[in-house]
């Protein structure tokens, strides 16, 4: 094992153990190497490497701690190795998003927020009346981002998301032929959701929201659109 192998693997056995828990502080560097068999220099590219996944972080003038373990933080990470799948892989992803995303709007529509279903038709009038692609990417990134927000599991609103940016890399809403049949099957499909959603019933919102994403993945299929540059922010 590489030197620096043996001190990631340390480290992570340290944490995973609980022996360093979430908020603990390392102890000093010459302890550690001791204690891990290790140099300083394979320690801190360990570290580097685990900081980057958001397990350890640096406070400036204080050592190195464990982060709060967050899953939706450590999720969110994921974007970095998501961002570099194809498309065969990404429509794999999909069948993962597809299941996590019809729970999530099954608990939305059992949660009963009254101001969801608002904010979700407040988006769709804004969807529906573009058809500028980078709108409507993040529209409807918008809508799903909401509904699985209000699902109220963080961990899967953060898994759904790092799938939902890398299929936006594949666009399937591009001038063509084909733009028009797909942005009004798309706009019912959310309209389904939503009529779920504002009937409280979960049994048919994660229906809509399965039989919605089972679209995207056909069309995906159909298509087969090169990746694009990722979306410039709002």
């Amino acid at each position: 094992m590489a030197a620096t192998d043996k001190a990631l693997a340390g480290l992570r056995q340290m944490i995973a153990s609980g022996q360093l828990g979430p908020g603990a502080k390392f102890p000093p560097e010459p302890e550690l190497c001791d204690h891990l068999g290790v140099s300083r220099s394979s320690l801190r590219e360990a570290a580097r490497s685990l900081a980057a996944l958001g397990v350890i972080e640096s406070r400036h003038g204080s050592g190195t701690y464990v982060s709060a373990l967050d899953p939706a933080e450590i999720i969110s990470r994921f974007s970095l190795s998501v961002e570099l799948i194809p498309l065969e892989g990404v429509l794999e992803l999909l069948e993962v998003r597809r299941v996590l995303e019809a729970h999530a709007t099954a608990a939305a529509a059992a949660r009963q927020d009254p101001e969801l279903a608002a904010q979700l038709s407040d988006i769709l009038d804004r969807l529906e009346s573009t058809t500028e692609s980078i709108e409507i990417q993040h529209l409807d990134a918008e809508f799903h981002g909401a509904i699985c927000t209000a699902g109220g599991n963080p961990t899967v609103t953060a898994l759904t998301g790092v799938i939902r940016g890398r299929g936006g890399h594949y666009r399937i809403f591009e001038p063509g032929e084909d733009f028009a049949a797909i942005k009004q099957t798309s706009d019912r499909g959310h309209r389904a959701i939503l009529a779920a959603i504002a009937r409280r019933d979960p049994s048919a919102a994660a229906t809509a929201a399965s039989a919605h994403i089972a679209q995207t993945e056909l069309w995906l299929r159909a298509l087969r659109p090169a990746p694009q540059p990722e979306l410039p922010a709002d």
